[in-house]
């Protein structure tokens, strides 16, 4: 029978989102909550070389043929999905092939879809150059004269959207919806309607996002973001090219000063072009070429790529290809081709016309190893790249093994200030040393240390060998440094995880923690214990103390940034990988607001209770608050075990036979009974208790009778009976640990008591031990990861 089939009117609370992995989300236009999702799992073309056409237009044109011998054959498909409104459910797909017929008890949504496919074939190299697949909903823009009151932004990276109000620049929404944004439409007259977005890039998004000089309302500035050339944060135009589970893809973004990119000219990966069946070449040389999404890869060539990871991130914008097609383009297809970025602009239209991987680079593009003076490296073996287009890679050095940093042209002004840096800090063991600079006509060249891994790595790969360095170590070894730094006036102001290195192993197998890259570091002359932020804001965001970003005339910011900054790294690593001021989102924004969890030390154990003291006090909001360096490497947070008992024992000693009413004891009493949790003697076991009985009369409520009890047995451990030997364990490890956690504060509370007898002799190793050997200070410890 023949059906009437009813269309509907989607409510104006639905927005639709495409992502890249094939999939149009309808969300909730007030939330951004996935409402349904209708999967077809197909993924748009990779991109990234820049040609004067659009698919659509070689495919309407097609068969056809540029100048360069590249043949283009095309093919179009056209697909209508039929959904349930409320449910998202397909009812049906109606294309020129199939429809398997439709009875609907219901308004259905019709979705219009267009799949284009373009095969290339390079008649010079007689290969099949690239097979690209891209699909895109039949969709018009959105009429600018409607009044749409909301602007939304979309990470180049991944597949967070940020929705803001377009007056009040109000954040309404924030969602992340797995794989990046390709479009956003509504529902409007029984179609969609695409509205616009813009592309930024995910450092840039997050930057701007919570960059506000009111701490008091974190709020997006979209006129900054709509008239970007004329704001102080300058964003300027890229290529992002991103990776997609086997694939690659091509977005353009928007990104601010501080992100790095990939010059023009670097040779970004070397990847066999893919193969087809269905490329005929007949003996006269005609070819027939059928497009086809089947598209096989050479075997490993994607498995065997190391340094694919080169390709994927922000790019300087790549030239037009100087081509024409030698088969004119039908009139209504002409279009210009200015490399710009419209304010809203659909990603076929971004002028970015199809833009195409091209894998078959030539492997004569650059040489293995490049030899300037003494420093020699391969441009294949990257370890890292920085802001402003910094790369550093695997090298040597007059027979060494090094890492060679290198910089472009704008950075040279830089380079003397980071090299005499680093010529007058690299004699400490926790510094990353310096070997040497050299230049050619192109770059400028730092050979420097090599090492091993960064901090992330240590902290968040199960499989890293950490090779006896243990992460109290490692966190002291790395304070070691920055004091060293701040003797010699240097503020390092980009403390964070990466910039934090693990040296190659040494004869014995022992790593070590350094402290590198110092293309922000500053020198404080004349005495100066501040520096101006009159050249910028330094640092890397969710790493910058709040005094940097509140840019208070009245108040210069000092060396404690790098504390704050340490605090942060204090909490990563003990976390195993976590972040005092939350998720990279709103981490900058917690930070200029003071809110921070340290959710992984909130159980009152020993261990837990000291690491949280330093921490708060390292990245408290008032820089006056934080501790030097050499008071952090002073905390009890990194006392061994055998300097806590010996602690313990000289504070007993000392309050012997202090008058209760006294300063000291005062101090010490003070708060007492929490610290003992009322009754000491309770809390301990049998056999102590019974062995305590028989010699004198300890008061339960006292932090002095709990530690004359610790010295009395320590002093007498072994004329102990044997099950309180037993109960007490060996000495100092055991010893200490069976008291400190059953009165988890009991350390802290005695360390903060003391203070008031700490130009005393007896108690300088405790509060004023001046910066020595690692030796057996420091205790090791193992966190577990939360």
């Amino acid at each position: 029978p023949t059906v009437e089939m009813h269309t509907v009117t989607v409510p104006e609370t639905l927005l639709f989102v495409s992502t890249l992995d094939g999939n149009l989300h309808a969300v909730s236009k007030k939330t951004g909550d996935i409402k349904w999702t209708l999967k077809d799992g197909r993924c748009t073309f990779c991109l990234l070389q820049k040609l004067p056409f659009t698919i659509p237009e070689l495919v309407q044109s097609s068969p056809c043929r540029s100048s360069d011998g590249v043949l283009y054959t095309g093919k179009k498909q056209d697909t209508w999905f039929v959904v349930d409104p409320k449910s998202g459910e397909k009812q049906t797909t109606l294309s020129t092939e199939a429809w398997d017929g439709l009875c609907p008890s219901t308004p259905l949504l019709y979705i219009g879809r267009t799949q284009y496919v373009i095969t290339m074939y390079d008649t010079k190299s007689r290969e099949l150059r690239w097979n690209a697949t891209y699909h895109d909903y039949s969709a018009e823009l959105y009429d600018e004269a409607y009044d749409y009151k909301m602007a939304h932004f979309a990470s180049s990276g991944d597949g967070l959207v940020v929705t803001v109000d377009k007056e009040s620049g109000d954040v309404l929404w924030m969602q992340n919806y797995g794989s990046p944004v390709v479009g956003l439409y509504m529902w409007h007259q029984d179609s969609l309607r695409r509205v616009p977005h813009l592309n930024v890039a995910m450092e840039t998004l997050r930057y701007l996002t919570f960059h506000s000089q009111d701490i008091r309302l974190i709020k997006w500035n979209y006129q900054s973001m709509k008239d970007f050339s004329t704001t102080k944060t300058q964003l300027l135009p890229t290529l992002y090219v991103g990776k997609h589970a086997a694939s690659f893809y091509a977005l353009t973004s928007l990104v601010h000063e501080s992100v790095a990119l990939v010059p023009q000219g670097i040779t970004l990966a070397r990847i066999d072009g893919p193969t087809t069946d269905d490329v005929t070449v007949r003996e006269s040389g005609e070819c027939e070429i059928t497009p086809s999404t089947d598209v096989k890869y050479p075997q490993g060539s994607m498995s065997s790529l190391h340094n694919e990871w080169l390709l994927v991130g922000h790019h300087e914008l790549p030239p037009v290809v100087h081509t024409t097609m030698l088969r004119a383009f039908p009139e209504t297809l002409r279009k210009t081709t200015e490399a710009i970025i419209p304010k809203s602009s659909p990603p076929r239209t971004l002028g970015w016309r199809a833009m195409l991987i091209q894998f078959a680079l030539s492997a004569d593009l650059e040489p293995d190893v490049i030899v300037v003076g003494k420093v020699s490296f391969n441009p294949k073996e990257v370890l890292g790249h920085g802001a402003r287009g910094t790369f550093v890679f695997r090298g040597q050095f007059d027979g060494r093994n090094v890492a060679v940093k290198r910089l472009l042209p704008e950075c040279f002004h830089l380079i003397d200030r980071e090299v005499q840096l680093l010529r007058e800090s690299d004699e400490h063991p926790n510094v990353v040393r310096y070997f040497c600079t050299e230049k050619d006509k192109q770059f400028h060249y730092i050979a420097i240390e090599l090492c091993s891994a960064t901090l992330q790595e240590y902290v968040e790969s199960p499989s890293f060998d950490h090779r006896n360095l243990d992460p109290v170590s490692l966190l002291y070894q790395t304070t070691s440094g920055l004091a060293h730094l701040h003797s010699l006036n240097i503020v390092h102001r980009d403390l964070k995880p990466c910039n934090i290195l693990i040296s190659v192993p040494n004869s014995r197998g022992q790593i070590r923690a350094v402290i590198s890259d110092f293309g922000l570091c500053k020198k404080l002359q004349g005495g100066r214990h501040s520096f101006s932020l009159r050249s910028g804001i330094p640092g890397t965001e969710g790493w910058i103390a709040p005094e940097v970003l509140r840019e208070n005339p009245q108040e210069n910011p000092t060396c404690a940034v790098d504390i704050f900054s340490a605090g942060c790294v204090f909490y990563y690593v003990v976390s195993g990988g976590e972040h005092p001021f939350g998720d990279s989102l709103r981490r900058q924004a917690n930070i200029l607001l003071g809110t921070y969890q340290l959710a992984c030390l909130l159980e009152d154990t020993h261990d837990n209770v000291v690491a949280r003291e330093l921490i708060s006090v390292m990245i408290s909001t008032e820089p006056q608050e934080r501790p030097s360096a050499p008071q952090v490497l002073m905390h009890p947070f990194f006392w061994s075990w055998e300097k806590q008992l010996q602690f313990f024992q000289d504070v007993s000693d000392r309050i012997e036979k202090e008058p209760a009413e006294g300063p000291i004891l005062t101090a010490l009493e003070s708060r007492g009974r929490l610290v003992v949790k009322l009754n000491w003697r309770a809390h301990i076991s049998v056999p102590l208790q019974t062995d305590l009985r028989k010699f004198r009369t300890y008061k339960g409520s006292s932090v002095r009778d709990l530690l004359r009890a610790m010295r009395n047995k320590k002093h007498h451990y072994h004329e102990l009976p044997t099950d309180v030997q037993e109960t007490l364990g060996a000495v100092p490890d055991d010893f200490v640990q069976y008291f400190t956690s059953r009165f988890p504060q009991l350390l802290l509370h005695t360390h903060t008591a003391m203070q008031i007898c700490a130009t005393e002799r007896l108690f300088h190793p405790y509060y004023h031990q001046q910066l020595g050997d690692l030796g057996n200070e420091c205790r090791s410890h193992t966190w577990e990861r939360t």
